[in-house]
């Protein structure tokens, strides 16, 4: 069977001018490739795609790095709804610890209000500027 779809996690470091903190997002992207190769080659281009700099609305200079690649997997399963993309397992987990896993409904991300992360204001400028009218 020829492997289609490939998730990827690519590695972001945004930096502030003036801010010695960093920011680190890890982007999971579809990708759609012949091979682990092809998907590999494209990952690194999406990745680079992201490589930008902006003024946050304060006028520091805001610069988003592609680091790279950390995980790249074959999905074997069409895309559909209730289609597992990855996978995790562990060997003897105690009860406990798998009950821990899942939190109650209203403690999962979907079901949180949006957040500012804390840190440095890697805010586009234009961008607030825009949803301010």
């Amino acid at each position: 069977m020829k492997t289609e779809w490939f998730l990827a996690e690519l590695v972001m470091k945004i930096t502030v001018a003036d801010d010695p903190r960093n920011v680190v997002h890890q982007n999971l992207v579809l990708i759609r490739a012949d091979s682990a190769d092809e998907a590999y080659e494209k990952a690194m281009q999406f990745g680079k795609k992201e490589e930008i700099s902006y003024d946050n609305p304060a006028g520091k200079a805001v610069h988003f790095h592609f680091e790279g690649v950390s995980y790249l997997v074959d999905i074997i399963d069409g895309l559909e709804d209730g289609a597992e993309l990855d996978f995790h397992y562990t060997v003897a987990m105690p009860n406990e610890n798998i009950r821990s896993l899942v939190p109650p409904r209203d403690r999962l991300r979907a079901f949180l209000p949006p957040r500012m992360a804390e840190g440095p204001d890697y805010a586009s400028a234009e961008v607030m500027a825009k949803l301010r009218g």
